[in-house]
């Protein structure tokens, strides 16, 4: 079996965090949140890595991140544009919005050759996550025999807004029976909150596990990508044309349904940093700090 492979989307907009994030710097030395992931990953085993961008950014992105890891990794660019759709799919010309995740994926169908995991590119998981993900990706899964890392919910929430959450019903025996996407869940002194309102909000365990979109699948998931995105596109063009996106839990959500794919939940007990928002920044800075203070990083990646 070719080794997994690391497939990180960076080819995001961040309209509420107010910039680019994939190419922020966060680090002592400039260092993006992506290197971290890509050293986190490295560390744990992976030797080769996708990045999903957009023409616009790739050059960029490449001078940022890419030209330091490609001493490191397998490198493979692939671009996520509007108009790369499977044929007989056109993009409605006010559409400016990328097609999200799921469609992010499949734009990667040649650069995948293995079992593979896909990240957020502007997403901190911890070194555990990636530990396990290769560990279970090594072991040559059979063919829908899916996995995820779910984090405590308590651990990934912003002091500044609102964040949307993978809210995860969790076998006895440690399997995914389904998500729930929650779109508005705020910290608070009683606990994490979420509304689907404005109005009311629900309590929910600070310790409920949470989907971070970071998934181990095997080779044939490209393929339910490929049959489910005409049904996704017919109904985005009657409700959402411009904003509709084809997201990876929802795939996964429907394979449940239909008994196609089982998704194994490894549990992360680390805290999850992001940047929602642009206030999350400082957040995110310290705590690289710290732990590059406290050996977990080098002091300067890739010197």
């Amino acid at each position: 079996m070719k080794k997994p492979i690391l497939v990180v989307l960076a080819a995001g907009v961040g309209s509420r965090f107010g910039g680019l994030k994939q190419m922020t710097p966060f680090g002592l030395h400039g260092e993006g949140i992506i290197d971290y992931s890509l050293y986190d990953a490295l560390q744990a085993g992976f030797e080769r890595v996708a990045f999903i961008v957009n023409s616009k950014i790739k050059d960029d992105f490449h001078n940022f991140i890419g030209k330091n890891i490609e001493k490191h990794m397998e490198v493979s660019y692939v671009l996520q544009e509007l108009d790369m759709l499977p044929e007989g799919f056109h993009p409605p010309k006010d559409r400016q919005k990328p097609w999200g995740t799921g469609h992010a994926v499949l734009c990667a169908k040649d650069a995948i050759d293995a079992p593979f995991c896909v990240i957020n590119g502007d997403d901190l998981y911890g070194r555990s996550a990636y530990e396990q993900m290769y560990a279970y990706l090594s072991k040559e899964p059979k063919e829908g025999e899916y996995a995820m890392v779910g984090f405590e919910l308590g651990k990934t929430l912003s002091d500044y807004g609102y964040v949307s959450r993978g809210v995860c019903d969790v076998s006895e025996n440690g399997y995914l029976n389904s998500v729930v996407e929650r779109l508005h869940i705020i910290s608070s002194v009683d606990g994490p909150l979420y509304t689907e309102d404005g109005k009311n909000y629900v309590l929910l365990p600070a310790d409920t596990t949470v989907s971070m979109n970071m998934w181990g699948f095997t080779q044939n998931y490209i393929d339910h990508l490929a049959e489910g995105f005409g049904a996704f596109y017919k109904e985005a063009m009657a409700t959402n044309p411009t904003k509709a996106e084809y997201l990876l839990p929802n795939i996964v959500g429907d394979l449940l349904k239909q008994d196609k794919a089982s998704v194994k939940v490894l549990h992360s007990s680390d805290k999850w940093y992001g940047v929602t928002n642009a206030s999350d920044r400082p957040l995110v800075e310290a705590a690289i700090k710290n732990m590059t203070q406290d050996g977990i990083y080098p002091d300067g990646l890739w010197k």
